[in-house]
């Protein structure tokens, strides 16, 4: 899938929205990519796998790795295309964990996948406990780069879709008074 194909699906299923938001990071934004949009057509998440395969698989990942909730799907998918198991990281007290038996390995090679990045700290968590648990991080494979970040690993980024956000107490619709809505999943991840 080309950055051209998937921007042309992000906006045929509506997932491109206008208006005041404040992103799972906390930062605000007048657009917001609404993931789930392309998360519920399962063929658009069978395409945007098995990019990330195509670009990711000569590195061997031996497990992919994925946040609660959005990544979920996506990491699933990735997972059964590169024949190898598929967990994900989730908050436990507020701190990201894996739970439900999940266990990684000190030889394990790990593939991390994120829908929609802005600052990176859904990644980095995920960074912090699979290095904790003592694997390693082979790649990171991204559909919707919002901005550019450097982890540190290969970085696969399939749409670069540069969007202006603002700290809270910089926001121009802030200022403005125009009421924000919260569509990101980190608030209700606790």
């Amino acid at each position: 899938m080309t950055a051209d194909e998937l921007q042309a699906a992000l906006v045929r299923r509506g997932a491109l929205l206008d208006g005041h938001f404040r992103l799972s990071s906390g930062r605000h934004s007048n657009r917001f990519v609404q993931k789930f949009r392309l998360l519920e057509d399962p063929v658009l998440v069978e395409q945007v796998a098995a990019s990330f395969v195509e670009r990711t698989s000569m590195l061997a990942p031996t497990v992919v790795v994925s946040a609660a909730v959005g990544g979920i799907v996506l990491g699933y998918e990735c997972a059964r295309q590169l024949g190898t198991l598929g967990i994900f990281v989730e908050k436990e007290n507020g701190v990201p964990a894996l739970r439900r038996g999940f266990r990684l390995e000190p030889d394990d090679r790990v593939l991390v996948v994120e829908d929609v990045v802005t600052t990176g700290l859904s990644v980095r968590e995920i960074f912090e406990v699979v290095r904790t648990a003592g694997a390693g991080i082979v790649a990171v494979a991204i559909i919707v780069a919002r901005a550019t970040v450097d982890f540190g690993v290969p970085t696969v980024a399939l749409l670069d879709l540069p969007i202006e956000s603002y700290a809270a107490d910089v926001c121009p619709q802030c200022a403005a008074g125009t009421p924000i809505s919260e569509p990101g999943s980190r608030f209700l991840r606790g």
